[in-house]
């Protein structure tokens, strides 16, 4: 796998061949390696090692980026003349600031992690096809056990990501990731579940298996139930997919631009006391590269405090422009947070590493607790199809999936037929009754979470499905 000191030479191959003022290199990929089955059976095997170099070439303040995935002389050369070529000819950006310094990423490395972050575990680089073919086997064997279907992937990978440029910035990062997500299939039916980690030891496939296959059992025959507002418990997975619509407006350049729901609103309590939440991509939960696409260090960030919106995200341009402009005294805290993508970019920047805090000590509920304390609600295993409707209140629309559940007296009746919902995330967030300890959660529709499940009231179901 391409290391560190390759990268290193590799910039200073595109060094010695750009006349641009400044030059920037970018660099991801690794191997990895997917085992698909559907039907009971295995029908994909394939693995890879691929590495994507991107340069950004500026010329004063103009500035533009040119890609490849080859790494050889001919390949760097092309790579650079395509982005000295296509910076020449831009439009001055007069917010294109200097490429950062290293002195300048040390100084505003603040509340970050004390030494380098670790995520790559050799159990996890040395997965073999045979191993994940064991895995997938398992899980197979829970369906065939209960007359299911089972279909999914098995997936490992190696990750590297680093970043060079011309005033002495280097960063590189390195992780594993083992993925295992399972359907379980029934002719009126189904179950789900999906994890991934960095250490493959984390992940259970044969439990995963059987908690997917207990969902489509007892989803069997779903019942239909009329739309309305009702009680719900959303596991880890369906509150990190619709949450997770609402990040991408915490950031300094979403508000500069009129584009987030957070204009005009941060200092406010926007959502329920119970709801605090950090990026912090250093939390043991999480996984990603602890720098953006600059190079600045990311920062743990207090973005919610008891339903207070705190502080967003800053690019180090977004910064400076916030620096300047008539909001700089009523949005919080303004620096640049390391939360930039690389430029040009269109979206800015955005907190990627969302960990919700846990309830006070004593007060966590695990989903089976939430159940035993429901009169009457339902349970909910994912969410997909979301789409948004209004941006100003955060109004989703999208549907339940692979395990509905009716709640009544404290016990699970049976299955029900999917929902469509229509559902504001700022009352959503108001209406949390209670919540269990966060677990790193995925699902489908956004990114990774640290994430609980959560007991919602008044959630507001439109209309129900045929399935």
């Amino acid at each position: 796998m391409l290391g560190r000191d390759q990268a290193n030479d590799i910039f200073d191959k595109l060094r010695r061949l750009s006349q641009a003022d400044e030059i920037e290199l970018l660099i991801s990929g690794g191997r990895s390696a997917l085992t698909r089955f559907a039907n009971n059976t295995i029908h994909q095997n394939v693995a890879e090692e691929e590495y994507h170099i991107s340069v950004r070439s500026a010329f004063g303040n103009r500035t533009a980026r040119a890609s490849t995935n080859k790494h050889d002389d001919d390949s760097l050369r092309r790579v650079v003349q395509s982005s000295n070529a296509l910076a020449r000819v831009q439009y001055p950006d007069p917010d294109l600031l200097p490429m950062p310094t290293k002195e300048e990423v040390g100084a505003a490395a603040v509340d970050c992690a004390d030494g380098p972050v670790n995520r790559y575990f050799e159990a996890t680089a040395r997965l073999t096809p045979q191993d994940r073919a064991e895995g997938v086997a398992s899980m197979v064997n829970v369906a065939k056990r209960h007359n299911l279907t089972a279909a999914g992937i098995f997936s490992s990978a190696e990750i590297v990501e680093g970043i060079f440029n011309s005033k002495g910035v280097a960063g590189w990062y390195e992780q594993t990731l083992a993925e295992v997500s399972v359907s379980m299939l029934d002719s009126s039916s189904s179950g789900w579940q999906k994890a991934n980690s960095p250490d493959r030891a984390r992940l259970d496939p044969v439990r995963m298996a059987e908690v997917a296959a207990a969902k489509a059992i007892e989803s069997k025959n779903p019942r239909d139930l009329p739309p309305g507002k009702y009680t719900v418990i959303l596991e880890p997975a369906a509150v990190l997919d619709i949450v997770g619509f609402m990040f991408w407006d915490f950031g300094g350049s979403a508000l500069l631009e009129q584009r987030s729901f957070l204009n005009d609103r941060i200092g406010t309590r926007l959502f329920g006391e119970n709801i605090t939440v950090w990026d912090d991509v250093y939390h043991p939960l999480q996984a990603g590269v602890p720098f953006d696409g600059e190079g600045m260090s990311r920062q743990r960030l207090k973005l919610i405090e008891n339903g207070v919106v705190r502080a967003v995200t800053y690019s180090r341009s977004s910064a400076k422009r916030m620096q300047a402009s008539e909001m700089a005294g009523k949005v919080g805290p303004v620096r640049p947070t390391g939360h930039g993508f690389a430029l040009p970019s269109e979206i800015g920047e955005a907190p990627l590493n969302i960990v919700f805090a846990g309830p006070p000590e004593g007060e966590s509920r695990s989903v089976e607790q939430m159940i035993a304390s429901t009169e009457r609600g339902i349970l909910v295993t994912r969410l997909w199809y979301i789409r948004e409707v209004e941006p100003y209140e955060k109004i989703l629309t999208g549907m339940t999936r692979d395990g509905t559940f009716l709640l009544e007296n404290g016990n699970v009746v049976c299955g029900i037929r999917n929902f469509r919902f229509n559902e504001s995330l700022l009352h959503m967030l108001q209406n949390v009754e209670v919540m269990g300890t966060p677990v790193r959660s995925c699902g489908e529709e956004s990114f990774d979470m640290v994430a609980p499940p959560m007991k919602v009231r008044d959630f507001n179901f439109t209309e129900t499905t045929k399935f």
